[in-house]
């Protein structure tokens, strides 16, 4: 797919991510309401985005490096391009919920109607970021997404996770993660943020009945972020 520099793809997270929801740590969990699937509140008018790259074969090129920690990320230089690979684009077990909205956003779900997972990229000029630090300017993007002012508010249910990088299938890209219990709905939401580019990008599962963490596993195995 044609690939659009970040510059053109400015967009406000909290206008983007709008999720009205209250925050409730409960036995180690973190429980929360999170909109449905496609229901991120009003968004600015649409700009220009660039859509999930459909090449999930690419391996790390240039001077990239081998792999993308929080620290890795400050290697990069600042006109890399950061996006999601779409490695659900021609999957079975997955159909198009919501598709690729041009402000960034675009959901998939699961063929059973279990499971939505919600992707997100793009710049991130409202996030309070900390140059130089990608863990901590990606619990600032949860904390945003979740309309939270200080991302210390959510701080101790916050884990290190993974994404693959350029291609499915390894756990090379540092991540923050949260997850949430509200009985039979459950849900994952995982974010990078960028400082190097100002790019960011996130993904939310969200289950009713199905396997969250087993979904959120394929998600990530299958959908790359890519970065040349």
């Amino acid at each position: 797919m044609t690939r659009i520099s970040p510059a053109s793809r400015l967009l406000r997270l909290t206008a983007v991510a709008a999720v009205a929801v209250v925050v409730l740590p409960l036995s180690g969990c973190l429980y929360a309401q999170i909109p449905d699937a496609g229901s991120t509140g009003d968004g600015p008018a649409p700009t220009p985005s660039a859509s999930p790259s459909d090449d999930t074969t690419e391996e790390p090129t240039g001077d990239l490096p081998p792999t993308m920690t929080f620290a890795d990320g400050n290697d990069l230089p600042a006109t890399a391009y950061v996006q999601w690979g779409d490695g659900l684009i021609a999957d079975d077990g997955w159909t198009t919920v919501a598709p690729d909205d041009g402000n960034g956003g675009w959901t998939y779900g699961t063929a059973d109607g279990l499971c939505t997972a919600e992707f997100w990229q793009g710049l991130i000029p409202d996030v309070p970021t900390v140059p130089g630090d990608d863990s901590a300017s990606s619990d600032a993007m949860l904390a945003v997404i979740l309309g939270e002012a200080d991302a210390s508010a959510i701080s101790a249910a916050v884990t290190t996770a993974a994404f693959s990088y350029q291609v499915g299938g390894n756990t090379d890209v540092e991540s923050r993660q949260l997850v949430g219990d509200a009985g039979a709905r459950q849900w994952m939401m995982a974010t990078r943020a960028f400082t190097a580019t100002g790019v960011g990008l996130y993904v939310i599962v969200d289950c009713t009945g199905g396997d969250v963490a087993a979904v959120m596993a394929e998600v990530v195995d299958k959908n790359a972020v890519v970065i040349d």
